[in-house]
């Protein structure tokens, strides 16, 4: 439970600062795509239980309050295999955005680093899982936890610009016997690791 405040009150200070900046209305969009490696940190009651990392794209839009604060939407849906002591159980796909307030450090010329705090809601969906005995195991729909960022854009000229960013989500599921008994909670929590591009309107 600690952990879930920490990006609580991480996006309520991020938040705070926002407010006043809010009504200098100088709105600005930027939308970039990105290759993510989602890397998850999966822990659980039963020894042995993994989730699997996956590649996949995602698209991002980002609104600019004033010069340093923005709001960025994360869009991507990725599939994962799950494991019990290597021995895979199926695999299971979660779609997981993510809005985060950011604030962006903008004196450094065509460099731009960043941090953010956020909210992520996930939902699990086609999963496909059974135990080695061939029970078949369910999963819970959805997930609300925090989330943290950090990244940088290189700015190539006023629009196009290249972007590197790593994030911290608090995801997890409870895994279900059939009947709906559950079986133990399983905390994905995942690194996601991105590289991609942007253009800012």
């Amino acid at each position: 439970m600690k952990t879930r405040i920490v990006p609580s009150l991480a996006a309520a200070a991020l938040l705070a600062l926002a407010l006043p900046a809010a009504a200098e209305d100088t709105s600005d969009w930027l939308i970039r795509a990105r290759a993510i490696d989602v890397s998850p940190n999966a822990s659980s009651s039963i020894p042995g239980l993994d989730v699997g990392n996956q590649w996949a794209p995602e698209l991002d839009f980002s609104w600019f309050m004033n010069r340093n604060l923005s709001l960025e939407l994360i869009l991507a849906t990725t599939r994962h295999e799950v494991t019990l002591n290597g021995q895979s159980l199926g695999k299971v796909s979660v779609l997981p955005p993510t809005v985060l307030l950011q604030y962006h450090f903008t004196d450094l010329g065509a460099f731009q680093p960043y941090v953010g705090g956020g909210l992520n809601v996930s939902w699990f969906y086609n999963a496909g899982l059974k135990l080695p005995d061939g029970t078949p195991l369910g999963v819970s729909n959805t997930s609300v936890g925090g989330a943290l960022q950090a990244g940088i854009d290189y700015y190539i000229d006023k629009h196009w610009l290249l972007n590197a960013d790593v994030k911290y989500i608090w995801m997890n599921t409870d895994v279900t016997l059939p009947g709906g008994a559950t079986l133990t909670k399983l905390d994905i929590d995942p690194w996601v690791y991105g590289v991609g591009v942007g253009y800012r309107f």
